[in-house]
């Protein structure tokens, strides 16, 4: 073989995810499938109705949505300028500082480990109550999110397109069945009287102010997965086009599915009578707004809808870890892909992860729908809503220094809005995060969970620290995704020289 063409094969082993693999509609699948509309339809807000007893939720879902349609005005300025699968670490990174880019994707990996592996706590109650009462097969919870896991570990190996058109399908069908199950409780509500109270503004300050940003924290839940299009900016077409047209779709999508849902339910139920009805159904109270034969197929596409959200932050997560180990931030074996350009042993990691915490909650006996689901998605939501409000400081702080011809309503006017309204939730969210998780006050999950975030912070400034005194080229390059080896190759010839 000639040496030309030895150069020209691909590499068994690369530091690059596949170019121009997804299209427009790939990529809003795995939004789509990440936001997974069916799950928090079904199993998010029927649970939080019930553990928080509030009933302002369609309310939040709205104003949430607003706010990150701001948000994102910034932050799509900012995919045009930096293309990286570890979005919220390349921006922060060259917004704020490598060390504090660091820092933040520590704390999106907690978060998009959370929300991945959380999915499993009600992935397993819910077809262990398919198996039984349609198959007639009776095993553990566990049995079956192990089952689920397993093919997720599978999937999350193969080429990133193929994964793409599964879950568009298992999406599509969901929200269809969603809408269709909306129109019906619409249709017929409690009294025959249809009632508006839970989409008014007032709702969401019914029990106090403080509740505002519990109420925000629970859509943010549901709208995460939402910012995942510039991850996919590095395996896009005509990534300038198709991460802001699928990231506005998919907002404004979700935003009327989710206040859709939740006003249906509080409407069939009676507003005075959700929380109880939540308590006394939990996922029937969304199933049951249609007929029998609806409610079958919602209760189906609910297992398959917790499928693929998982799949796609499973994607997530290991984007985050390829992104860190290309760079040299974590090892570097999570920074290669193989043949098919997927990096195996970043998605191997978050797979013993999601082992470990099923085998935990297995072996312990914990409550798999309020400990792992709820818990552990809200303490994953609320690592995001930290993010996009860290996100929305670097946005300005970047463009600050070099417009690139954005708009100031793009680099500066947008993003301060949104970094005053999302700190504004998440410090509300923290005064009373005890509520959020349905816990006395002062017990030790209300503060310990938010804390952990202080903690990967903490870590994140101190690894960045580490590698500027050891490996002062590592950290100039902290940021610059797939430019990053080119960088650090140069800088090495530049020392050489000297």
């Amino acid at each position: 073989m000639s040496m030309q063409a030895a150069s020209a094969r691909p590499s068994a082993v690369s530091r690059a995810l596949a170019r121009d693999r997804l299209g427009m509609l790939a990529v809003g699948a795995f939004i789509l499938a990440g936001v997974a509309p069916l799950t928090v339809s079904a199993g998010l807000i029927p649970t939080a109705y019930g553990v928080t007893g509030l009933t302002g939720i369609p309310a939040a879902f709205i104003g949430v949505a607003v706010i990150l349609a701001v948000f994102a005005t910034g932050y799509m300025a900012m995919s045009r300028n930096i293309v990286n699968a570890g979005a919220f670490y390349a921006f922060i990174s060259q917004g704020l500082g490598r060390a504090a880019g660091v820092a933040a994707a520590l704390v999106a990996l907690g978060a998009y480990s959370c929300l991945q592996i959380a999915l499993y706590g009600m992935l397993g109650p819910a077809a262990t109550s398919q198996a039984a009462a349609h198959l007639g097969v009776h095993a553990a919870w566990w049995v079956w999110a192990l089952g689920a896991w397993a093919v997720v570990a599978v999937l999350g190996l193969l080429r990133v397109d193929i994964t793409g058109k599964v879950l568009g399908t298992l999406t599509a069908i969901e929200i269809a069945v969603i809408l269709a199950e909306t129109a019906t409780g619409l249709a017929h509500p409690a009294a025959g009287h249809l009632s508006f109270s839970t989409l008014s503004p007032s709702a969401l300050t019914s029990s106090g102010f403080g509740t505002v940003g519990v109420l925000a924290v629970i859509a943010v839940l549901g709208y995460s997965g939402f910012e995942q299009a510039p991850v996919l900016a590095e395996e896009a077409r005509h990534p300038r086009r198709t991460i802001p047209v699928t990231t506005y779709t998919a907002l404004g999508l979700i935003g009327v599915v989710y206040a859709g849902s939740a006003w249906a339910m509080a409407a069939h139920a009676g507003s005075g009578h959700v929380v109880a009805a939540a308590n006394a159904q939990g996922p029937a109270l969304m199933f049951d707004l249609g007929g029998s034969a609806l409610s079958q197929a919602a209760q189906w596409l609910f297992l398959t809808s917790l499928f693929a959200a998982a799949l796609a932050f499973h994607n997530a997560v290991w984007r985050y870890a390829f992104a860190l180990g290309r760079e040299g931030v974590l090892p570097g074996a999570l920074g290669r892909t193989g043949s098919n350009n997927i990096p195996k042993a970043a998605s191997l990691a978050q797979s013993v992860t999601g082992l470990a915490v099923i085998g935990a909650f297995a072996l312990a006996g914990w409550p798999p729908m309020t400990g792992l689901f709820f818990g552990g998605g809200t303490t994953g939501g609320f690592g995001i809503l930290i993010l996009l409000a860290v996100t929305s400081v670097a946005v300005i702080a970047f463009f600050a220094r070099n417009p690139r011809g954005e708009s100031a309503w793009s680099r500066l006017i947008a993003p301060a809005l949104a970094t005053i309204l999302l700190t504004g939730l998440a410090v509300l969210a923290v005064m009373h995060y005890d509520t959020l998780l349905g816990v006395p006050p002062g017990a030790a999950a209300g503060w310990a969970l938010p804390v952990s975030y202080a903690v990967l912070a903490a870590a994140g400034l101190a690894r960045a620290l580490v590698i500027k005194i050891r490996r002062p080229g590592v950290y100039d390059a902290i940021g610059l995704g797939a430019h990053a080896a080119s960088f650090q190759a140069a800088q090495a010839g530049f020392g050489a020289r000297r």
